[in-house]
């Protein structure tokens, strides 16, 4: 307007609003245009000669409405295990998504922590019930077996309980098709362990006798577990958190599903972003359908537990864990006189003291994370 005024200087009046000529005789032309043509116009550029081609955000779309929980990381890999060439950058993933308006969550800021893992499959396996949940009729109790190296589930099954005989169960069927690990790890509630103080049950013993370790966790210390603990967070986040189950079988076929994706398609971030199966190797140890003969040396002294846990050696009685009654013993001397080690199937399980006739359980306590 003030352009347009007799005797009014362009170069002047643009010193005066801040601008460059260049940008004043701009917007002058545009007005002398019509007063639309003043209105914003679009950054977009005429042609994007790098943008991702559509085909390409079509299959970025496809991965991650299979997968809803799925940020680009893993969207990216996916495409490349999928053989697609050219896949861009988990990032530009994101960006994406993020163009095609789906929400995408906030990135939970990681806590100080000490990563440990097994040097091979099979050394290790973690073991934990994820919390019930309902269904629509009666209640569901996951089983979850995690393999510590390579983040392979060898179980996850929908129980109706958590007693000792459904877990020996699953983990029979685990062992016939993956073989028996070194050494297993729960936490300290039933079936597999009675407390901090009585770590020893039914289910243990027959872990033991199969040639298995079975530690427990720190009391009161769930990172220990932080592998299952972690694979609980994403079964809720993926499966659980959709709609309710019918029952236990409709459950069951659910966790299938979601397994072999979760083992075979679903990248890992803890494994350089690939997928548990291509870790995992089975067990070479096979599982016996009959169980071995419970054998000591000679340098062993042989007595067998009685009710209770109650042993007799040299006038004196010892109390064991009750899960070992019925079950015979061996006791070696130690380089301490009167302290005695009780071994059950080659596990040291408890000490005795013939000095002052105290025994003590010994307790495998895992200390990593």
């Amino acid at each position: 307007m003030l352009a347009g005024q007799p005797g009014a200087k362009v170069a002047s009046l643009c010193r005066r609003f801040g601008i460059s000529r260049k940008t004043g005789y701009k917007w002058l032309g545009r007005a002398a245009a019509g007063e639309m043509a003043l209105s914003n116009r679009s950054r977009r550029p005429g042609s994007s000669p790098r943008r991702t081609a559509e085909e390409m955000e079509a299959s970025v779309l496809a991965v991650r409405e299979a997968h809803p929980c799925w940020g680009g990381r893993k969207i990216a890999r996916r495409l490349h295990d999928l053989g697609w060439s050219d896949v861009p950058a988990p990032s530009t993933v994101t960006a994406i998504l993020r163009r095609h308006g789906v929400a995408l969550g906030q990135a939970v800021p990681a806590g100080p922590f000490q990563r440990f893992e097994r040097a091979r499959p099979n050394e290790l396996w973690q073991m934990d019930f994820k919390g019930h949940f309902a269904l629509a009729s009666g209640r569901c109790h996951p089983l979850t077996v995690l393999d510590d190296c390579s983040r392979f589930n060898l179980c996850l099954a929908a129980c109706g309980n958590e007693r000792s005989e459904t877990v020996q169960s699953h983990l029979r069927s685990a062992f016939r098709r993956y073989g028996l690990p070194d050494w297993i790890i729960a936490d300290n509630g039933s079936p597999w362990g009675n407390g901090p103080d009585t770590p020893y049950t039914p289910l243990g013993v027959w872990l033991l006798r199969l040639g298995i370790g079975v530690s427990h966790s720190r009391p009161y210390h769930p990172q220990t577990l932080g592998k299952e603990e972690r694979f609980h967070r994403t079964l809720k986040a993926e499966l659980l958190a959709g709609p309710p189950f019918g029952d236990l079988r409709h459950c069951q076929t659910a966790f299938d599903r979601w397994r072999l994706v979760y083992n075979c398609e679903r990248p890992h971030q803890a494994l350089d972003m690939d997928v548990p199966a291509t870790r995992y190797r089975p067990s070479e140890r096979s599982f016996p359908e009959a169980l071995p003969p419970i054998e000591y040396g000679s340098e062993h002294k042989v007595r067998r537990v009685q009710q209770l846990g109650w042993i007799n050696f040299k006038g004196k009685a010892f109390r064991l864990p009750k899960a070992f009654a019925g079950y015979p013993v061996g006791l070696v001397p130690t380089t301490d006189d009167g302290l005695w080690h009780v071994i059950f199937a080659s596990r040291h399980i408890a000490e005795i003291d013939l000095r002052n006739g105290s025994s003590k359980t010994v307790t495998h306590v895992s200390e990593h994370l």
